[in-house]
């Protein structure tokens, strides 16, 4: 993702924006003996949810001839990655590391781009 200047002309690259974004718009505390507790259990179970609202629709539409309404989609994927978003902030974990991690994870698990035959062998040494 690119760089996002923000209304102060700074820039940041745009999960951070995201993130810092997104934070605003969640719930403050919740009554655990770890504040931590009740944010990780509303955004896992908000996680599921619109996982399996996105699946839903994706089973409708691969097994049931539904039309693909993208609009929806893109809704369902930005819900998805709120809640995302919400898990990452609430461990204090930035979404910008995430991301580049999970890139270096699959550069090393594929560096010529997927295969069958690495993803077949990957734990094989």
């Amino acid at each position: 993702m690119g760089d996002t200047v923000t209304k102060a002309g700074f820039k940041e690259n745009a999960f951070t924006f995201y993130q810092r974004n997104a934070a605003k718009t969640a719930r403050g505390e919740y009554s655990f003996d770890d504040p931590r507790h009740g944010r990780i259990a509303i955004a896992s179970m908000g996680l599921a949810g619109e996982t399996g609202e996105l699946v839903d629709m994706l089973k409708k539409w691969i097994g049931h001839g539904h039309e693909l309404n993208l609009t929806e989609v893109e809704k369902e994927l930005g819900d998805i990655l709120w809640y995302i978003s919400e898990i990452a902030t609430t461990l204090d974990l930035r979404l910008d590391q995430v991301a580049a991690k999970n890139m270096d994870k699959l550069v090393a698990r594929y560096p010529e781009g997927f295969s069958e035959e690495r993803s077949r062998n990957r734990g094989a040494s």
